[in-house]
């Protein structure tokens, strides 16, 4: 091939030359082997002198064939565009790439940077047909005659290098980069540039180059460039700013203004010098250039969820949703792909101004820099109506590492998507609810066609092991007790160990007393108390079987000791309640298009009632009495009518508070996320330490800040009351003690039916000894 290509230049040039370079045969030799090493003999043959070398003979009718075989199409995938994820205002809350680009037309561009990059690369670039000998003739002589090395490649071939170079990553192919080319890879990209030039305008192949040229790191085209060297846009480039990425493309290594300042500069100077001798640019406007330094305002375009403007955890969120739907790809390869290179602009649920306010309590209550690492805590809303995440925050930074604060894990979902482990979601799995799953038994209970002010005992007493809870749904149709840890039958407490004695559901709920919700479920059946639950969306966050499982059918389960729940699903319960018992499921993305005008499906609102309106005003009715009288009562949250329920595991390891009404609903979690079974007592949060834990202490209030923040939002319609017989049934008052009743209290029982004094924080669970393996709760 060597041999025939120097065969084809010798015939070219056989011509009596006055020129010194070409009187000898070793200068002629100094020329072959110039071409042989760069590769530009390759384009010399292939571009001009194949025609004349074909009556050559032999050797170069074999060059002949050998570029004829050659492909003559260019191959252009789409180029890859960074993905913007979007609030509802349109603001932004992060950008994906594998490469940054932007974009831009040609008139978008300033004519000093196509001035400074056809002076310095291709000046020639409006003459020339796709190979230039006239350029290559000029490298020779330079590099030949000076101690300076000079390119002979068009800026179309350039811009075919970068075409090949850009397919084969996208592809997995082999990219080849120069330095590394054969004579026949020179060939190839000499036959394209001819072909480019055939089949574009030298606008559009200049627009094409200035797009997809790399000009530092992950920076591609000269939008990305400007911003990130200059903050400002192509079109507002100025001459020496021009110039320096000019002169960048030649090596962004090793003109890097950022790491070869002083080599950049040089280089710089070098692109003025060459558009003052091609008259872009007076001799005034060099000499003011070339005086300046180089300007340098590095702004770059944060990449991926740790470089979030906003809610990095809902970011992550809505990447594994895009990655886990084969609507983007059949392969978890093809969908990265889309999401990372096809310049999605994804629109989402999420409202910056909830956001601010969650995230602004969140790091009130428990900033990482004043954090014990090992507490977690989060704030998930959503609307009950639609079942849009308005809001997704937590204390940790988004960032890998062992460092305390730093996490990726997503404290809010689950660790799979309906528990298929092909389906990461990025997060820890869930926590026990504690007593926040109460309000389950409240509803199989008003579902039952019972009422609220029933009056139970609840007694301090031990269910024997063996005794039979019904549960349909278990073989022999029954749960019989069982006796953990060595200890005969299950024994619910109360917190405090308090409390003992007839009480009503309501009251039993508004306080959280273990012992009353015990006595409601003896009278139900454990499955069908399971089952609303799950219906509603309350599922194990931990499961890995391949579809969503319910948690554990027992006793201890129904006061939250029994399965970990993510807030995600907690939150999408409750805002079940609140939209008076039709649950939408939760949703992240309103609209999602490329680059291109392709546009993927979104989940559309889906809502189910899933159990009878008048049934949920009844668990609402009760939960606003946690309001009233009840642990949410010292909760200062802006007079709006709410609904809550707090929440503390027996360990006081994990501690919930979920306000809602019709407009929104909350779930505010703070635990031991890295030792679950470990009291957050006596651990530093928010540069405090509390020597007593429950969901009323901290959860509580920092639900309360949120929603100080977000008057007038979401404000929601007043609840409406259950039937009369919900509340009070048809059954008369019974008499304890001295047989007195009296409207809203019984003698006997503290707070009385309808409530009273409101119990030192959350006076609703069991501590230690609730032998059974109830996990008691605030």
């Amino acid at each position: 091939m060597r041999q025939s290509l120097a065969r084809a230049c010798k015939l070219q040039y056989m011509a009596p030359r006055t020129s010194p370079l070409f009187d000898t045969a070793t200068t002629l030799g100094k020329i072959v082997a110039f071409l042989g090493i760069s590769g530009l003999s390759g384009v010399l043959a292939a571009g001009l002198l194949v025609p004349v070398a074909a009556a050559a003979g032999a050797g170069a009718s074999a060059s002949i064939q050998f570029f004829e075989e050659l492909p003559a199409e260019l191959e252009r995938d789409a180029l890859a565009q960074p993905t913007k994820i979007l609030a509802t205002d349109g603001s932004l809350i992060a950008t994906l790439y594998e490469e940054n680009r932007q974009p831009v037309t040609l008139d978008q561009v300033s004519p000093n940077m196509t001035n400074a990059l056809l002076a310095i690369e291709d000046n020639r670039f409006y003459e020339h047909g796709g190979v230039d000998l006239q350029g290559i003739l000029g490298a020779v002589a330079n590099n030949i005659s000076s101690d300076t090395t000079r390119g002979a490649s068009t800026l179309t071939q350039q811009f075919v290098t970068n075409v090949l170079i850009d397919t084969a990553r996208q592809n997995g192919g082999e990219a080849v980069f120069s330095g590394s080319k054969t004579i026949g890879d020179k060939l190839r990209e000499a036959k394209l540039a001819i072909a480019v030039e055939k089949e574009l305008t030298k606008d559009e192949i200049l627009e094409g180059y200035l797009n997809i040229v790399p000009f530092t790191g992950t920076t591609y085209g000269v939008q990305a460039a400007s911003k990130y060297f200059f903050n400002v846009d192509a079109k507002d480039l100025n001459i020496q700013q021009a110039a320096l990425l000019a002169g960048v493309v030649n090596g962004t290594t090793y003109y890097s203004p950022e790491l070869n300042p002083e080599r950049s500069l040089e280089r710089r100077n070098i692109v003025l010098g060459a558009m003052l001798k091609t008259g872009k640019i007076t001799q005034e406007e060099h000499d003011a250039a070339v005086a300046t330094d180089l300007g340098l305002k590095i702004t770059p375009t944060l990449n991926g969820c740790a470089g979030a403007a906003q809610a990095p955890y809902f970011c992550d969120y809505v990447t594994h949703l895009i990655l886990n739907d084969p609507a983007y790809g059949e392969t978890p390869e093809d969908r990265e792909k889309v999401l990372y290179r096809s310049g999605l602009t994804i629109k989402t649920t999420l409202d910056p101004r909830v956001q601010k306010a969650a995230q602004t309590a969140v790091n009130e209550t428990a900033n990482p820099d004043t954090t014990d690492g090992a507490v977690g805590h989060s704030l998930v809303s959503v609307d009950p109506k639609t079942g849009n995440i308005v809001s997704m925050a937590q204390n940790t930074r988004y960032r890998p590492g062992e460092a305390a604060g730093d996490s990726v894990l997503n404290f809010n979902v689950d660790l799979y998507a309906d528990g298929n482990p092909e389906k990461s979601l990025g997060g820890i799995g869930g926590f026990q609810p504690g007593s926040t799953y109460k309000p389950f038994t409240v509803a199989a209970w008003v579902d039952a066609g019972k009422s609220l002010n029933t009056v139970l005992d609840g007694s301090k007493k031990r269910y024997p092991e063996g005794d039979l809870w019904k549960a349909s749904c278990l073989e022999g149709g029954n749960y019989p007790v069982q006796s953990p840890d060595g200890v005969s039958g299950y024994f619910p407490q109360n917190y405090g160990d308090t409390n003992y004695g007839p009480a009503t559901v309501l009251r039993g709920l508004s306080q959280s007393l273990n012992t009353i919700t015990m006595a409601s479920a003896k009278q139900l059946d454990l499955c069908r108390i399971q089952d609303i639950a799950f219906n509603m969306g309350v599922h194990n966050g931990k499961s890995n079987k391949g579809e969503p499982a319910r948690l554990a059918v027992s006793p201890s389960a129904l006061i939250g000791g029994d399965g970990d729940v993510a807030p995600l699903s907690m939150v999408t319960a409750f805002a079940g309640f609140g939209n008076e018992g039709s649950v939408c499921d939760p949703r992240a993305l309103t609209e999602v298009t490329a680059a291109d005008g392709t546009s993927y499906p979104v989940p559309a609102v889906s809502c189910e009632q899933v159990i009878p309106k008048e049934t949920a005003r009844g668990v609402n009715y009760a939960t606003q009495e946690v309001m009233k009288t009840g642990s949410g009562s010292q909760l200062e949250y802006g007079g709006i009518p709410m609904a809550g329920k707090t929440g503390t595991n027996d360990k006081r390891s994990q501690t919930w508070f979920m306000g809602y009404n019709s407009g929104l609903a909350t779930a505010s979690w703070i635990g031991n996320w890295k030792e679950g079974n470990t009291s957050l007592s006596g651990l530093q949060i928010g540069g405090r330490v509390y020597p007593e834990i429950d969901g009323s202490l901290i959860a509580g209030p920092s639900w309360a800040r949120f929603m100080q923040q977000i008057p007038g939002l979401y404000v929601g319609e007043r609840f409406q009351n259950p039937p009369a017989d919900i509340i009070n049934g048809r059954q008369s008052v019974p008499s304890f003690g001295n047989g007195q009743n009296r409207p809203g209290g019984l003698p006997g029982v503290p707070g009385g039916i309808l409530g009273g004094p409101a119990a030192p924080g959350d006076n609703n669970g069991g501590g230690n000894g609730n032998n059974g393996g109830g996990e008691g709760d605030d």
